[in-house]
């Protein structure tokens, strides 16, 4: 009996946070200048990004985050296991189709999978931007976070400052809206 009352606690601790953002509207932390109504301006207290970090993509190349100082960057913290990401995933790969090419840069940094783990989830999702190994990168996502949840997205502009935050599933019109006043 007492391990079908911990399932259960367990199994609503778990909708609760999934439907957590949906219910309260905290998904959004804004750096910018109007309080995140619309304004592509970061203020002046906006912090600098940690860019001074080297990962390894799931091909095992590595990528540095200063190179890409100049894009427009959304950097995604992601799962295999977190369905929410999963479902965000297909707006980022049509948002790099759409504006790659115009100085934006989507980057996925898997918390805990490994390449291997993570090749077939990209494949069958068809990934256009790079894939992150965060798995045993706590350094990273400390500089960061601390990150509480799944998925979770920094908008860093074009000079490497760090402008919004959203935590928890977002929609790819409201990723979109952002992308355009930051390009």
């Amino acid at each position: 009996m007492f391990r079908r009352w911990v399932i259960a606690v367990g199994v609503m601790l778990a909708l609760v946070l999934l439907t957590l953002p949906a219910l309260v509207d905290f998904t959004t932390k804004s750096f910018l200048s109007d309080g995140g109504q619309g304004s592509a301006v970061c203020t002046d207290d906006a912090k600098p990004a940690p860019m001074d970090f080297t990962l390894k993509d799931m091909n095992g190349e590595d990528l540095h985050l200063a190179s890409l100082k100049g894009k427009v960057v959304l950097l995604n913290f992601w799962a295999t296991w977190c369905g929410p990401c999963k479902l965000e995933m297909p707006g980022f790969i049509e948002l790099q189709k759409q504006y790659g090419e115009q100085g934006f840069q989507v980057l996925g940094l898997s918390v805990d999978d490994t390449p291997e783990q993570m090749k077939p989830f990209a494949e069958e999702l068809g990934v256009n931007y790079p894939m992150l190994v965060g798995l045993g990168r706590d350094d990273f996502q400390e500089a960061y976070g601390p990150i509480f949840g799944l998925p979770i997205s920094f908008w860093i502009d074009r000079e490497g400052i760090l402008c919004k935050t959203h935590l928890g599933i977002a929609q790819k019109e409201d990723f979109e809206r952002e992308l355009k006043e930051l390009l």
